[in-house]
């Protein structure tokens, strides 16, 4: 019985990462027929891990037995979802359903994530995966944007031309997407720094040796970011870098010279020099003539609904005052809004713009408090992992994914990535990777902490 359960276990560990990998390459999920796939998929892994689970017979491993409450809470989140739909709190039964669906995938692959991938080996390899597809949306979209093909996988771009977006229609999203995979890797980067004092000499390794490879990943990631021409999007992953790296070097005396070394390569070396050849003055000028409550009418629409978002933000505050408590129903802010939007605002919005708001227009607070405190969790273990002294390994995974979960928070305050399946599934397991940087262990026949 055991060998076939191995067995059963290392196939939904394969086909978790598949579908990691798998997410982003359709528009990010973002259609009817790649969210039904990913509902699909995440109750196969989740029932494949249940029948696993009820054979081997295991106890509860310490990686969820510590993910436990954060499940509970996305698990009421969804409940609250299921009695909008229930109950007819919603206008619109049949998005709410959609919603209803997706929440319940999201709470399924956290589970997978925080049980499967309890071993150090299994974590890395989980960030490793991160770190590809990452690389993978940056390479397409540069090509795509350099060689001014301009395609995506599925369908065709007609949008945010001269813009990288990767696979995904939106250049936000994929830097929304950017911001997670670069904080896998910066984590995975610092995780496997060793410990011995430090030398120049050792710097130079790190750039040429086997860990230069994923330098250039993240230098490849970085430029993509740039490219996207995403001013919330650059902002908040510098921020996020910047802000977590300041309390990274006080929490780590001992090896504050290598860390500040390794954290100022990502500022200068990506930002600074090499990103300068691909758009960082492009990106500059677009900060700068950032106008939120005015549209700026240059002939272009995208960038019109762009400036349009101030505006959106406050003929929709009234719809989240109406139903505070409990919301007008998940995935329901298109058909709100386009009840009560004025004649300035002369396109079309099927999202706030805003996750914060469209959250609680939707869900109220009694669907949106759970998740607020899903994501403060995650981020609790992950700086729990960080401030650990006596483990390399756990400090840096512990940046990376709080690197990663502050990033997203600060950029849902002006765009709409939780709303796009793919940026919100992996920002779900971001949140789980938090839990393993402070709960796994080596795999071992004792599990000692390490």
């Amino acid at each position: 019985m055991a060998a076939p359960s191995k067995r059963l276990e290392r196939a939904l560990i394969s086909g978790a990462l598949l579908l990691l990998l798998w997410l982003p390459l359709p528009i990010g999920s973002n259609r009817d027929w790649s969210m039904g796939l990913l509902v699909f998929l995440c109750c196969g892994l989740g029932a494949g891990w249940a029948l696993n689970a009820w054979r081997r017979n295991r106890d509860m491993g310490p990686t969820l037995r510590a993910g436990l409450p954060m499940l509970g809470l996305l698990l009421l989140s969804q409940l609250w979802v299921l009695l909008q739909w229930l109950l007819g709190i919603t206008v619109d039964t049949a998005a709410t359903f959609q919603y209803l669906m997706l929440g319940v995938a999201y709470s399924l692959l956290f589970v997978l994530v925080v049980d499967l991938f309890r071993t150090r080996k299994r974590l890395s390899l989980l960030l490793a995966v991160l770190v590809v597809s990452g690389t993978f949306q940056a390479f397409f979209g540069a090509v795509m944007t350099l060689s001014g093909v301009e395609g995506l996988l599925v369908g065709s771009k007609t949008t945010y031309l001269g813009d990288a977006t990767g696979t995904f229609i939106n250049r936000n999203h994929l830097a929304g997407y950017l911001e997670l995979t670069l904080a896998a890797g910066v984590g995975l980067l610092l995780a496997l720094r060793d410990e011995r004092p430090f030398r120049w000499i050792n710097a130079l390794e790190m750039l040429l040796g086997p860990k230069g490879r994923l330098r250039l990943a993240l230098v490849l990631m970085t430029i993509a970011l740039v490219m996207s021409h995403s001013r919330m999007g650059n902002t908040a992953f510098f921020t996020s870098l910047l802000l977590v790296g300041g309390l990274f070097l006080l929490s780590d005396k001992t090896h504050r010279l290598r860390n500040g070394l390794i954290l100022a390569s990502l500022v200068l070396i990506d930002l600074l020099i090499v990103s300068q050849y691909f758009g960082l003055d492009k990106l500059a000028d677009r900060i700068a003539n950032t106008q939120l409550s005015a549209v700026v009418v240059d002939g272009q629409t995208v960038q019109a609904a762009n400036e349009l978002r101030g505006t959106v933000y406050l003929e929709a505050l009234p719809l989240a005052r109406e139903q505070l408590l409990t919301g007008h129903g998940a995935g329901t802010f298109e058909v709100l809004f386009g009840k009560v939007a004025s004649a300035d605002i002369g396109l079309h919005f099927d999202h706030a713009h805003n996750d914060y708001l469209q959250f609680v227009i939707e869900y109220g607070l009694l669907g949106s408090l759970p998740l607020v405190l899903f994501v403060l969790l995650g981020l609790y273990h992950a700086q729990r992992a960080m401030w650990q002294g006596e483990s390399t390994y756990r400090a840096g995974v512990g940046f990376g994914a709080s690197v990663g979960i502050v990033a997203l928070l600060i950029h849902s305050m002006a765009d709409f990535n939780l709303q796009i399946p793919a940026n919100a599934a992996t920002y779900v397991v971001m949140c789980a990777i938090g839990v393993l940087a402070n709960n796994h262990y080596r795999e071992r026949r004792t599990r000692e902490r390490s």
